[in-house]
């Protein structure tokens, strides 16, 4: 018998590829971090011999979540902050984040975010940050998969003085990493409102040069300056491209994206509290374009939960279009993310040879009883707590429900002290 790390049985697997597949009596084979094979349980008993084997008889086996977009530190401003209008509250954000961002800020709320995001199914976060550097360390430390970005914007901050500086700083830590299994970097420039057309073509140079994805906040209100255009005439708007929030546009700009082989983020419960509008994801959809699910920054951090709004949003509001089945959200919610974070040779399906990012989800509730479509259950009856256990890279972050790799109690008494800070501070 071959050895191998770990044995999976479950009584569903949707490997994401083929397209629509469900399998049923199947496991999943691990070693060394990777998928080495899957295939029917009594086969699998017969041909490995496993360091550990699990077995899950009520549950689905999937890809690990991938979350496209974050700004994960922004996690302990959860709730300090109500308004009716994206302006108002970008506005009171803006005041609480210069008042309290620094390394201390970013390690802690980035850690608290990845504690949610684990906890809830997700193995892989695109982040949107300033100290990119402490993102990269902290998920490092928690064995996490993220996709970090670099910032670049103009206007001097706390973590760089100008866009010169944001690049060096960004470049430095893309080489740092550059053979990471779990840290890979991205260009995160600020919308293009904010930014020069010298700044955005450096971004477009360096990105084609180093092949590195751009993601970047486009059209991302009712009330934001248009700006596909100006990305189409200044090179940016390519395959490399991962476009967030995309909720001001019109038929040309859908046709614009597609053309240009970009992606679209879709971060839906974001822009339902901000009322900031909403993607036509389904227009995408029909126009063959990659749809990737974010969190955006006033989320909590649950892609099950956004993966459903989004999919009751495309029902109700774009009801002519091609309907989105439940196996094309399932694959928004991983490959798709992967597809545009330059990751889909590695992650987003259980295809032997990729990395084991795994989630496992718990049927066997009464709210996900009786299942006649996993899929369909996954999307519009799941929940965060059937999520049982979660594997990056063939390690298991959550076991049984609980994280097994971060102090639960220690990440909440920070967050708490967070909270107490920040509620003591006036906003104007």
């Amino acid at each position: 018998m071959e050895p191998i790390d770990t044995l999976l049985h479950a009584r569903w697997i949707i490997p994401i590829e083929p397209a629509g597949t469900v399998l049923e009596a199947h496991s999943l084979a691990i070693h060394q971090g990777r998928i080495r094979a899957l295939l029917p349980t009594a086969t699998a008993r017969q041909r490995f011999s496993a360091r550990e084997e699990i077995d899950r008889p009520a549950h689905v086996l999937l890809p690990g979540l991938v979350n496209a977009h974050t700004h994960a530190a922004s996690t302990l401003l959860h709730g300090a902050v109500a308004s009716s209008s994206f302006e108002l509250w970008a506005h009171a954000i803006r005041q609480l984040q210069q008042r309290w961002i620094d390394a201390e800020y970013v390690r802690e709320g980035t850690e608290l975010a990845i504690a949610a995001a684990l906890s809830s199914g997700t193995t892989c976060f695109a982040d949107q940050h300033l100290f990119p550097e402490v993102v990269a360390q902290t998920a490092a430390d928690a064995r996490m998969r993220v996709c970090v970005g670099l910032p670049v914007q103009d206007a001097p901050s706390v973590w760089a003085g100008s866009a010169d500086e944001c690049l060096a700083k960004g470049l430095q830590l893309r080489d740092e990493y550059r053979d990471d299994p779990l840290i890979t970097t991205a260009l995160a420039p600020v919308e293009p409102a904010l930014l020069s057309d010298e700044t955005l073509e450096r971004v477009r140079r360096l990105a084609d040069e180093l092949e590195l994805p751009i993601c970047m906040h486009v059209n991302e209100s009712r009330g934001s300056a248009p700006s596909l255009e100006r990305l189409e005439q200044l090179g940016l708007l390519s395959p490399l491209l991962a476009a967030v929030h995309m909720v001001k546009l019109d038929s040309a700009d859908v046709e614009r994206v597609a053309a240009a082989s970009a992606s679209v983020v879709h971060c839906p419960q974001s822009n339902l509290k901000l009322g900031s509008g909403l993607c036509p994801v389904p227009l995408f959809k029909d126009r063959a374009v990659n749809v990737a699910l974010g969190s955006g920054g006033v989320s909590n951090n649950d892609l099950l939960a956004e993966l459903r709004a989004a999919a009751l949003i495309a029902n109700s509001m774009f009801p002519a279009a091609t309907p989105v089945d439940a196996h094309e959200w399932l694959q928004t919610a991983t490959l798709n993310g992967a597809r545009a974070l330059g990751l889909a040779e590695s992650i987003g399906s259980l295809v032997p040879g990729k990395w084991a990012d795994v989630c496992c989800i718990d049927l066997g509730r009464p709210n996900t009883q009786p299942t006649y479509d996993p899929a369909s259950q996954i999307v519009f009856a799941a929940s965060r707590e059937q999520v049982s256990d979660v594997w990056v890279a063939g390690r298991m972050l959550v076991r049984d429900r609980e994280l097994t790799h971060l102090d639960t109690n220690a990440v909440l008494s920070r967050a708490e002290l967070w909270r107490a800070r920040i509620a003591a501070q006036e906003i104007e």
